[in-house]
């Protein structure tokens, strides 16, 4: 079966930052994407997660065996954490080229806009939009035609989420990267696709299950439709995998609600 005949990343070599968690949307979407033939670079930011990172590197190898993923401890928001990200996954895996970058890497602040501290309104944007911006910067000499990209956004940014409204506001702006760089990089030679993913509820770190959080879980609950429950990892990380295949070369610009039927407005 040819590639494009399958969902087959075989040889592809991909970044997805914010993947260093067990139970994120990141390692899932790492780990899918490795199954499918990718090589994987998983990133985390700090020294507090990094035996999670290792745990997420250890199921991988697990998996598909040793050789197809490698961590990187790096802050994407600065440009020397994706200099460094790119860097290490070129010479970790003996390439030139990367193929396929997922923007995972998120940070969510609670409370309202009135109560919202600046260090935490420029943490979120950072990480959100600034991140993703720098880390292109760094790869894209190295991306080949026909590359991918995948900015893992959130249905927040559509509902006008009062919970957790900075958040949402950073990935609205998560959003509008999204539709002008499908056609900068998309008709500039490289033909790189570039589309929002956009989870609703999903039980990771952002939103464990914890009393406090109960009411926006049952909130965004009540708004599915395919099922009444929440997402899980695997929902979204097979939605990326069709994304970043050569079955999604026609598709490029969209926000796409992986939710259960979440639609904003």
């Amino acid at each position: 079966m040819s590639s494009t005949d399958s969902l087959s990343l075989s040889n592809k070599v991909v970044i997805i930052t914010g993947s260093g968690k067990e139970n994120g949307i990141g390692a899932a979407i790492a780990l899918t994407l490795a199954r499918s033939g990718a090589r994987v670079t998983i990133n985390y930011v700090s020294d507090s997660s990094a035996s999670r990172a290792a745990k997420v590197l250890s199921t991988i190898e697990s998996a598909v065996g040793k050789g197809r993923a490698i961590a990187v401890k790096a802050d994407v928001s600065t440009a020397e954490g994706s200099k460094k990200i790119v860097e290490e996954t070129l010479s970790g895996f003996g390439v030139d080229y990367i193929n396929i970058i997922v923007n995972c890497a998120s940070f969510v602040a609670y409370g309202t806009i009135l109560d919202s501290k600046a260090e935490d309104i420029m943490k979120t944007f950072q990480v959100a939009v600034v991140g993703p911006v720098l880390l292109l910067q760094a790869a894209y000499p190295h991306i080949p035609r026909g590359g991918r990209i995948v900015n893992i956004g959130s249905v927040a940014s559509k509902l006008g989420f009062v919970q957790m409204p900075i958040y949402a506001a950073a990935k609205a702006a998560m959003d509008q990267l999204t539709f002008t760089l499908a056609r900068e990089i998309g008709r500039d030679g490289k033909n790189i696709t570039v589309n929002t993913v956009a989870p609703g509820p999903v039980l990771t770190d952002s939103l464990p299950p914890v009393p406090e959080v109960e009411p926006v879980k049952d909130y965004l609950i009540s708004l599915t439709r395919a099922e009444e429950r929440v997402g899980t990892v695997e929902d979204i990380a097979d939605a990326v995998l069709l994304l970043t295949s050569e079955k999604s070369r026609w598709i490029t610009g969209q926000f796409i609600s992986v939710s259960g039927g979440i639609n904003g407005g």
